[in-house]
């Protein structure tokens, strides 16, 4: 493969790796905002009203920002009916073949995610509840958790590229 293709592979799989190792942390602060809310709410009756959409909002970033990693690692779920006994070469070529359909979603996403957040920014959008958040931040890590997977997806579409031509990246 070109050295662009393998210094892109390199490069993304090296970012996607730093990402989702960081982001594995989340479910610690996550599991940190739902102890605090079953204390404050059963133990010293005094409920905190932001805990449940900060829980919300520490769920999306953790599932966004390590949907790549999942892909990078091959940790994602898919129907291994016929798939699993596919030769590493033929699961290559279908993985090419399924790239094109996952690339158009992704880029729907990522057009649509950068819309809400213009949107977002330019009405200075807020949660209709008591706490009464901006929603700016989450869409934010919405934008990039959903192109980081895109770049992830190209990524995976070369090293698939490279392995049906027996090549290596």
């Amino acid at each position: 493969m070109p050295k662009i293709i393998s210094s892109y592979v390199k490069y993304i799989d090296g970012l996607t790796s730093i990402i989702g190792r960081i982001t594995m942390y989340l479910v610690f602060v996550l599991m940190g905002i739902l102890v605090l809310s079953f204390v404050t709410r059963n133990i010293i009756n005094f409920p905190l009203m932001w805990i449940i959409e900060m829980a919300q909002f520490t769920m999306t970033a953790y599932y966004l920002m390590g949907g790549a990693y999942s892909m990078m690692e091959d940790q994602h779920v898919r129907m291994d009916i016929v798939y699993g006994n596919f030769s590493d070469k033929n699961k290559a070529r279908m993985d090419l073949f399924t790239s094109f359909f996952l690339i158009f979603y992704l880029v729907t996403l990522l057009i649509g995610s950068y819309s809400s957040l213009i949107y977002t920014i330019n009405t200075n959008q807020k949660l209709f509840t008591a706490w009464a958040p901006y929603v700016w931040p989450i869409k934010t890590i919405m934008l990039f958790g959903i192109l980081l997977m895109l770049l992830q997806s190209f990524s995976i579409f070369f090293k698939d590229l490279a392995k049906v031509k027996g090549k290596k990246i």
